[in-house]
């Protein structure tokens, strides 16, 4: 990494959040919430603004769960980079129909 591609760390933002729909399960919530997911969050979303949606794969457990889940960057505060030291807070909006339970490893599961 040359020094143009470094970033200063005054770009790195204080606060993120984060949404998730309504209708994401218990565990769903439980995986987002964990500190790998948090952890994977601030070394893989980089540079954020509000509006933004990413979809990020949780996992599908050992009887399933879901598949991707579509989370929201609802604001930033600082600078305009998630890095390790970026704290990520998360909120909940309306449901957008994600499929979960033991359907996402059954032939009865979503398919797409």
């Amino acid at each position: 990494m040359n020094a143009q591609d470094q970033r200063p760390d005054d770009d790195a933002a204080t606060t993120v959040v984060i949404s998730y729909p309504s209708d994401l399960s218990t565990w769903g919530r439980d995986k987002l919430d964990g500190r790998p997911f948090r952890a994977y969050l601030q070394k893989t979303l980089g540079a954020v603004e509000a509006g933004q949606v990413t979809e990020e794969f949780t996992g599908v457990g050992c009887c399933g769960d879901t598949l991707d889940v579509p989370l929201a960057i609802e604001s930033v505060e600082g600078g305009d980079r998630v890095d390790e030291s970026t704290e990520i807070e998360y909120a909940v909006r309306d449901s957008c129909e994600v499929e979960g339970g033991w359907r996402v490893q059954s032939a009865a599961g979503p398919t797409e």
